[in-house]
């Protein structure tokens, strides 16, 4: 998944081999690629036609995965395309649950509510790590 030109000379000669011998492996990797490069730029936009190339010709794991990103489509191009995430809240949400496990429910609702306060929280950001300025 690295990009080819960070990959040593070596890994490129085994990842040429491993094309040549599996024209799935072709295509998934190909796709991969295109896939992460949508993350990375965020270039949802390009969604849709990333998906229909992998319903089209893509190995079978593949083609669900596309499924799956069609299913809930607008939410999967918001989240490529726009500079905001919800990781922090995420974040927030594990360790709640984190500190409700670790308890084993011996607690009450009242020490949870108090552990839960008592920790710093962060402010939101943005998804790129900057803040509005």
């Amino acid at each position: 998944m690295r990009p080819r030109e960070t990959l040593t000379d070596s890994q490129n000669e085994r990842l040429l081999q491993v094309r040549l011998a599996c024209p799935d492996i072709t295509r998934a990797c190909d796709l991969a690629r295109a896939f992460a490069d949508l993350v990375r730029h965020q270039r949802g936009y390009l969604l849709l036609e990333w998906i229909r190339q992998a319903e089209q010709d893509a190995p079978k794991s593949m083609k669900g995965f596309a499924g799956f990103l069609r299913q809930d489509l607008d939410a999967v191009t918001a989240g490529l395309t726009l500079p905001w995430s919800s990781g922090v809240v995420e974040g927030h949400v594990n360790r709640v649950k984190t500190l409700k496990r670790a308890m084993y429910g011996r607690a009450s609702f009242g020490l949870l509510r108090t552990r839960i306060l008592t920790q710093p929280s962060m402010p939101l950001q943005r998804a790129s790590g900057g803040e509005e300025g």
